[in-house]
């Protein structure tokens, strides 16, 4: 299992997001020309895997608030700080640096889109954020002289899993939907655990995180961008299968961040026609 790369995947993850009525959507866009240096620029350091949905939320309300704002979000990972070499007392940081894998992504987030040249891809309906109870502590980070240390409680798919109902429902009550085979799923690949558990609790058919364990297995966790890099492998297949839509045929869809906190971020996401 190799890491991704800029230059393999960024150039093919550089999309738009657009909004239709309440939300944003995202689309694709071939102009490729360097933002002028007044762009404004707002960075996010140390957020950790939760960091995809993160900065679709925040995107999102930028877009929306500001009128013809386009938002180019990068999510950009270099773990090699991490690699040192085995410890016997520190068996959370081995399964840490098994997993891990650098990556970056762009989307571009932007509401009202302009038919004419942009092709939207996925609307963002809804976004939040939640720190799960009694959590505290469960993903560590250190910066330290040998580089940057994570320790891992055993017990974090658990505790994502026993929460991810809620958050669920809260997310998907005012849209009437209670059958979460009935949506499209874009979770944060944390590990091969933490996604058996939330399939297991959530009841879910293995074809829901099908996108999912491929980008985990082909590239490994890469933190915040994974979550950018399975909404470009769904839109890519649902269209290679024939799907109707981009969200694999469905309609509705939800993407999940999971991290330090523990931290859940939620997005509710509306696919587009293919």
């Amino acid at each position: 299992m190799g890491p991704a790369t800029v230059q393999d995947h960024a150039p093919r993850l550089l999309h738009h997001l657009r909004r239709r009525h309440a939300g944003c959507r995202l689309s694709a866009n071939q102009d490729a020309r360097p933002p002028p240096p007044s762009v404004r620029r707002v960075m996010l350091y140390q957020q950790g895997c939760f960091a995809g949905g993160t900065v679709l939320r925040v995107a999102k309300d930028l877009a929306e608030n500001n009128r013809g704002a386009r938002v180019l979000v990068v999510c950009s990972e270099i773990t090699a700080v991490t690699f040192r070499g085995p410890c016997d007392t520190q068996l959370d940081s081995m399964v840490g640096q098994a997993l891990f894998g650098d990556g970056a992504a762009a989307v571009v987030v932007g509401a009202d889109p302009d038919v004419l040249v942009e092709r939207p891809l996925f609307q963002l309906v809804s976004a939040s954020q939640t720190i799960l109870p009694d959590t505290d502590g469960f993903i560590k980070g250190h910066l330290r002289e040998v580089g940057l240390t994570f320790h891992l409680h055993k017990d974090v798919p658990v505790a994502i899993s026993k929460n991810i109902q809620q958050a669920l429902e809260d997310a998907f009550a005012p849209l009437g939907i209670d059958d979460w085979n009935s949506i499209f799923w874009v979770a944060h690949p944390g590990g091969p655990a933490i996604l058996d558990m939330v399939e297991a609790e959530a009841k879910l058919d293995k074809r829901r995180m099908r996108a999912t364990r491929h980008i985990l297995s082909e590239y490994g966790n890469m933190s915040s961008a994974c979550v950018l890099f399975i909404l470009d492998e769904m839109r890519k297949r649902s269209a290679e299968d024939g799907h109707a839509t981009t969200g694999e045929g469905l309609d509705w869809g939800v993407l999940f961040g999971f991290g330090p906190g523990l931290t859940v971020e939620t997005v509710v996401l509306h696919s587009v026609p293919l």
